[in-house]
Formats: structure tokens, sequence, C-alpha cells
């Protein structure tokens, strides 16, 4: 889906859902936890954050052992759940929200150009300033050492 697409989306799912919820991990909690259980976290989070209670789960890949609930884990579920497709629209949506809040003002990452992944320009960014606090300090140093040799 293109980013327009995805924001059209995004509303009328809103709209017409009976309830909804986006959680966050911190870049410092997925560095502390790792990504697969900072992964968890967010959906544990996310349900937590529900007005309505499921009776059951559909996840894409995974099970989320501190949920008490039914869980069905699908793979690919995005692709076979119309339910976990929307979930990944809203989440997509409110994570460029989020990076464009942050690109406000000065954006020497261009993070409302890459929302934080890992392109050239935004390596180059981070060998010129450093980390800021909403880079996964682990992840990023990964990546800048294999620069290192290039």
């Amino acid at each position: 889906m293109s980013v327009i697409e995805r924001e059209l989306s995004a509303e009328v799912i809103r709209n017409n859902t009976l309830d909804w919820a986006v959680a966050w991990v911190e870049a410092e909690e997925i560095d502390a936890l790792g990504m697969s259980r900072a992964g968890r976290l967010v959906f544990e989070r996310a349900v937590e954050g529900l007005g309505t209670r499921p009776g059951h789960l559909l996840l894409d890949y995974f099970r989320l052992p501190g949920v008490q609930l039914p869980q069905t884990p699908l793979v690919k579920g995005d692709q076979r759940s119309l339910s976990i497709a929307c979930a990944s629209i809203l989440a997509k949506t409110t994570r460029d929200a989020r990076m464009r809040s942050l690109a406000e003002g000065e954006d020497p990452y261009g993070f409302v150009h890459n929302k934080g992944y890992g392109t050239e320009d935004h390596l180059r960014a981070i060998e010129a300033h450093g980390l800021s606090p909403h880079h996964r300090r682990s992840f990023c140093e990964h990546l800048l050492q294999g620069r290192l040799f290039d």
C-alpha cells in the first residue's frame, strides 16, 4: 500500500472498528529486553489498552504467554487475516505520525523520510551526529560496525 492508501485505510478502520489500541516500546526497552521480548511486550500493552476485552487473539506468527486469552498465531497473519492486516495498518500509520513528530524542527536523521530505517543517508547522519535517544543502540551499533570496513 502507498502511504496515502494506508492513511485513508487507517481512517476507515478507526471509524468502523469496535475497539483498537496501539502501544509503544521505547528504544531503551528494546535494547534491554531484545527484539523478541520487546515485540511481545508491545502487543501485551496494546491488548491492555483496549477498552473491550477480546475473547480471542489472532496474532501474526507468535503467542503472548503473559496474556491469558485464547490465541491463534498465524504465519503471514497480515496476509491471512483482515483484522491482523488492519492492526498492521494502524501500527504503521501511528509509527509514521510519530516519526513525523520527531522530525519537527531540526531533523538531522531524516526521520520524516526514512521512518527510522537504516538507509544510507540515515547511517551517515548517525555517524555525523551520533545516536539520538530514539535510536536502538544495539541495532545501530551493529549496522555501523559493518561500515567501519567500507
